[in-house]
């Protein structure tokens, strides 16, 4: 049974979206995520938002990427500014459930009026992203928060797909991420606007970053601005307030270039799985077995 219909929304939510109701907020998103009927007609209805708000922290697992971004929610409160995060698990490859465990980094911050953590399952996604995470990123900004933090689930050289969500994508290394050549060959290395090396108190910290930072050198004459890489101590705050500078001169670029890329990005995207929602796995697999020996690939795909 559905929770609410489009019929009910208005009465639902009469001031919706809005970062000062997040209990509506929060049904709101639920709406989305399981794709509830009437939720395509209620995104068609959400306020055009032109901002530039929204992170991307991704990298391998075990960096840092929770503490790191619960050490950048106090930076950004501490400025008056509202933070929306999105916390993205890893599923259950036979349920599609998940821990949800990086809220427990951030339980400082559950009754902060400035502040809404939302865990979501990456539910079988690939890219370290929820399938609705477009949707309900946008459900996000016309909620009008001061910054939207989107942490991926690390799934390592593939995760690329924050690249097409986020304004701004932070990757975040630790000195042991391997040597320079292997970092490199890695997919999201290509995506960041800034890297985090975190954890830095280790050893081979700064022969890392220096490193690092020569073997960016011709990525830079490509940019228009330098890739930032900032050293990090996520657990002690160290960094921290570097860290927030690297995001706001990135946020204050009004590059347009960047932006059409962007939202053609989630367009192509949102396309794809629009033409797609009618294809069933099951439904092919049938079909297949009707035909036997006398199945042709190409044939087959043609017909849809």
């Amino acid at each position: 049974m559905n929770l609410f219909n489009l019929q009910d929304m208005s009465a639902l939510f009469p001031s919706f979206p809005s970062k000062s109701n997040l209990k509506d907020l929060a049904r709101s998103i639920s709406l989305v995520e399981n794709e509830v009927a009437g939720f395509e007609d209620f995104l068609k209805q959400l306020p055009v938002v032109n901002s530039n708000n929204i992170i991307g922290i991704t990298g391998p697992p075990g960096a840092g990427k929770s503490t790191l971004t619960d050490a950048l929610i106090g930076a950004l409160t501490a400025e008056g500014n509202s933070v929306a995060v999105v916390c993205i698990d890893p599923s259950s490859p036979f349920h599609l459930g998940a821990l949800l465990g990086d809220r427990i980094r951030m339980s400082s911050w559950y009754n902060h009026p400035g502040v809404y953590i939302r865990s979501l399952a990456s539910r079988g996604s690939m890219g370290g992203l929820h399938p609705r995470i477009i949707e309900i990123t946008e459900v996000l900004k016309a909620a009008a928060f001061d910054w939207i933090i989107i942490e991926t689930v690390g799934v390592g050289q593939s995760e690329i797909e924050i690249a097409g969500l986020a304004d701004i994508t932070a990757v975040v290394l630790v000195p042991e991420s391997g040597d320079e050549i292997q970092t490199m060959k890695a997919g999201l290395m290509e995506i960041a606007d800034v890297f985090v090396v975190n954890k830095c108190d280790r050893p081979g910290a700064d022969a890392f970053v220096s490193n690092l930072r020569l073997m960016l050198a011709p990525a830079f004459s490509e940019k228009k601005h330098e890739i930032a890489i900032v050293k990090t101590n996520a657990t002690t705050h160290e960094g921290i307030d570097t860290f927030k500078e690297a995001l706001l001169n990135l946020k204050r670029e009004d590059n347009k270039d960047r932006k059409a890329a962007l939202l053609a990005e989630k367009a192509y995207h949102l396309i794809r799985n629009k033409r797609m929602q009618n294809i069933n796995k099951n439904d092919l697999k049938n079909a297949i077995q009707q035909e036997q020996d006398q199945f042709n690939l190409f044939q087959f795909i043609d017909r849809y």
